[in-house]
């Protein structure tokens, strides 16, 4: 009999328990149903062949939804490929588990569990198959490297190993200059440490797995490493007239693996520093104001204690605790770590803050808008580990080949131990041969190729404020063909900004009257036009004329006052039409204008039937200043770029014009964006949407690959599968390219990783390599596999934009102690 219990969401009442009910009975092997609408929970008993699947797609298919939770353990003592598969089979047997990712390179499991699922059972199914889980401990309460003793360097089992295997192989290395054999009783002496005391990880890894009803790693190399020890200790005792023993091999084998796996862990954290790098912009600290009575207090808290709406005092130097408004000060703040961005950012009262940053000289009051886990900080880290610990789609093929590895490599050594031994009589060195087989098999370095460079390509990405969600998106990112930029807010700056402002009457003190008189007719009015005018006003210096009385809006026309005693119109060319001002001498300015993408409003004042144009205000949307390099850039990659827009053709045409983009979609709705992307995907070309608003959203989902600018809005960022932290449209050309250049680190790794053992296994099966040698190339193999990867943390983002980006290393390290 085996129990499922799903979580349960839409149900409201007793008819949806009986939907529920109903729709879970009808799945084959279901033998009872029990739903209880106060804790929204689903108990299923069903027969051992029952699966979630079925389950979930009932439910959902009665209009309900089941609600999915991620579980991350840690687990302890895989190797290889072959472990990754065992612990994801073992994981995937528990009843209500429907997703499982095991990244051998980070050492855990992220699992998707229908509803509540026992932590005691996923980490007994763990420990069933051979292996160790546990709930994932923190970056700083994590070995610095290898395996180590308490009070002990982590190196120092390499370390004693090579002290007892080189007097075993210094003599080997002599012998053609004359040099002799330790004695056989020396040898033993030296090897037996080696082999049961040093190799002791592997025999009980190597057991695990043979409980296990499997293979690994360690099971290759206890079984290879006994049996030339074995043959040496049966040399010694039952014949020691035949010379030559091979305790040095075994010795050898067992300290080049033990350093292969150092080296390989060592490398293997490397990858991981995105991850460190990001937890350590957690203060742990943070002084809030309170009130006591009359008075304000500042006292220092602990970062769990705050709370929405505290008022954080963040001194000069420290770093900003949560996410928030600046309420008072100002400073500059380094958000390098956050962004990329390596020169400070201007903050000012209204500012919005990031945990994380650090405040420059300025005293800042900030209040909390987002503590804890809603914080940016926490969202980009829970994002960029997503992300590494994800598979890539690529992964399947090694999945395929690691669940026959073991098993191939173990008849391979066997038909090399009979082969030889029967077609030459020699068993002696038949049995070399196929420790040879044995230990130069090597499917750790399968197993490493993928999710090393995903973690470092990541990683890597993530500090220069490029947020990958998922290996998915990181790996079709590489094949993308056309590039489709939203308009408003990705491309411009997303606000309109009064470009011009031309009298009736000429002359400059006509000009400032015109904006002053149209700075006090929208002086209370929150219309992003009457901003656009207020701005601008302040920054010609420009008070505005005498206060407006009698402010009224008219729907879809514009904007009356009285100024003194005279009566102002700001609005459209329509409404100047019917209040029958002339327009004429300006209107060949105004044509012009909007046909460069302007929106046209025009100040008029008078009586009924009297009214006289003072002139006309033309704003638009300025574009980004890093908007035309960054289309040149996709375009000289051999990239297609369009452009989709809800504004009026003349508008679009004018940015595209400028920006050198030909393909324009221009006036259409935020569902037709979506059928947009599916036009451009047709004749096979993968598509990248990047947008930043709400109305972007089905597109960003439409398309093979959404990036969201993260100035932009939630929705935008949850519906893509890449993030730019900054709103720079460079950044896609720069995400593109990780993109090409960490699938091309996968691709080279797994190639290395194949090619070690389809010319090593062959090579030793004909006896062309000793047992050191294999092991040498074995130990090596998963090294130079994750050095590959850690070439991706060379990265550095197109040069183009490269006065805005950090140059060096330092630049991102230097507050991270």
């Amino acid at each position: 009999m085996t129990e499922f219990q799903l979580a349960i969401e839409g149900m409201s009442c007793a008819s949806c328990v009986s939907h529920v009910e109903k729709a879970l009975r009808k799945v084959a092997g279901v033998q009872d149903v029990s739903v209880n609408l106060a804790t929204e929970l689903a108990t299923v008993q069903g027969d051992s062949a029952t699966a979630i699947g079925p389950l979930v797609a009932a439910v959902e298919k009665a209009g309900y939804v089941v609600k999915q939770q991620e579980v991350t353990l840690d687990i302890a003592g895989m190797s290889c490929a072959s472990c990754v598969s065992r612990v994801e089979k073992a994981l995937y047997k528990v009843p209500g588990v429907q997703s499982v990712a095991v990244n051998l390179a980070s050492e855990k499991a992220t699992l998707n569990t229908a509803g509540a699922v026992p932590l005691e059972s996923l980490i007994a199914a763990v420990h069933a198959a051979g292996y160790e889980a546990s709930l994932p401990s923190s970056a700083a309460d994590s070995p610095a490297s290898g395996e180590g003793k308490p009070g002990l360097p982590s190196w120092w089992p390499v370390a004693a190993a090579g002290l007892l295997t080189l007097p075993l192989v210094l003599p080997m290395l002599l012998m053609p200059f004359g040099g002799g054999a330790l004695p056989g009783w020396w040898q033993l002496a030296l090897a037996t440490p080696v082999q049961f005391w040093f190799g002791a990880r592997f025999y009980r890894a190597g057991w695990r797995a043979l409980k296990a009803g499997s293979g690994n790693m360690d099971l290759l190399v206890a079984l290879g490493t006994s049996a030339a020890y074995g043959l040496s200790l049966y040399l010694l005792l039952a014949a020691p007239a035949m010379g030559h023993l091979y305790f040095e091999a075994s010795a050898a084998v067992i300290t080049l693996v033990l350093l292969g796996k150092w080296l390989e862990t060592r490398a293997k954290r490397q990858t991981a520093d995105a991850i460190r790098a990001l937890n350590a912009l957690r203060p742990e600290r943070a002084t809030v104001r309170r009130t006591q009575g009359a008075n304000s207090v500042d006292r220092e808290i602990a970062i769990a204690a705050l709370q929405l709406g505290d008022v954080v005092v963040v001194r000069a130097g420290e770093r900003i605790a949560a996410d928030g408004v600046v309420l008072e000060g100002h400073s500059q703040v380094d958000e390098s770590l956050l962004t990329g961005e390596s020169l400070p950012v201007e903050k000012q009262v209204g500012d919005r803050i990031t945990a994380g940053a650090i405040n420059g000289n300025g005293l800042l009051l900030v209040t909390t808008t987002a503590i804890g886990a809603e914080t940016t900080l926490a969202r980009i880290i829970r994002m960029v580990e997503h992300a590494q610990a994800a598979k890539a789609p690529i992964q399947r093929l090694v999945d395929q080949v690691s669940a026959v590895f073991v098993p191939v490599v173990l008849v391979i050594a066997l038909l090399t131990l009979l082969g030889w031994g029967f077609f030459n009589g020699d068993w002696q060195q038949a049995l070399l041969n196929a420790v040879a087989v044995l230990v130069i098999a090597c499917p750790c370095a399968l197993g490493l190729a993928t999710p090393t460079a995903i973690m470092a390509g990541t990683g890597i990405a993530a500090r220069y404020g490029i947020l990958i969600k998922d290996a998915e998106a990181l790996e079709i990112a590489h094949r993308i063909s056309v590039v489709a930029f939203d308009k408003t807010g990705t491309l411009t700056v997303g606000h309109p900004t009064l470009l011009n402002y031309l009298p009736a009457a000429p002359g400059t003190d006509a000009a400032r009257d015109l904006l002053a008189l149209a700075a006090a007719v929208q002086r209370n009015s929150e219309h992003p036009l009457a901003r656009a005018v207020i701005a601008a006003a302040g920054q010609a210096g420009i008070a505005p004329a005498l206060a407006a009385s009698k402010v009224q809006t008219v729907a879809g026309r514009g904007v009356q006052a009285n100024i003194g005693d005279m009566q102002y119109f700001l609005g459209s060319s329509r409404w100047m039409q019917e209040l029958g001002a002339d327009t004429a001498m300006l209107a060949t300015e105004a044509r012009r204008l909007e046909t460069e993408g302007r929106t046209i409003s025009w100040l008029a004042s008078g009586a009924d039937g009297q009214r006289t144009v003072n002139g006309l205000l033309a704003f638009g949307d300025e574009i980004k200043p890093a908007a035309k390099a960054a289309v040149r850039q996709l375009q000289q990659q051999a990239i297609r770029v369009a452009m989709l827009s809800g504004d009026n053709r003349g508008s679009a045409n004018a940015v595209g014009s400028q920006l050198g983009i030909s393909e324009i979609h221009a006036e259409i709705l935020p569902a037709d964006k979506a059928k947009a992307i599916a036009d451009l995907k047709a004749g096979g070309a993968v598509v990248a949407m990047v947008g930043d608003g709400i109305n972007d959203a089905p597109a960003l989902a439409a398309a093979d690959v959404g990036i969201a600018m993260a100035t932009g809005t939630d929705v935008a960022m949850q519906a893509a599968g890449i993030t730019l932290m900054r709103g720079d449209p460079g950044l896609v050309a720069d995400a593109i390219d990780i993109s090409r250049r960490t699938y091309s680190k996968i691709r080279q790794n797994l190639f290395w990783a194949f090619i070690y053992n389809l010319i090593g296994i062959p090579l030793a099966a004909l006896g062309y390599l000793n047992p050191v040698l294999a092991g040498a190339a074995m130990a090596f193999s998963s090294v130079s596999v994750v050095s590959n990867a850690l070439l991706l943390r060379r990265w550095r983002p197109a040069e183009h934009l490269s006065a805005n980006r950090p140059t060096k290393e330092t630049s991102h390290d230097k507050h991270d102690n």
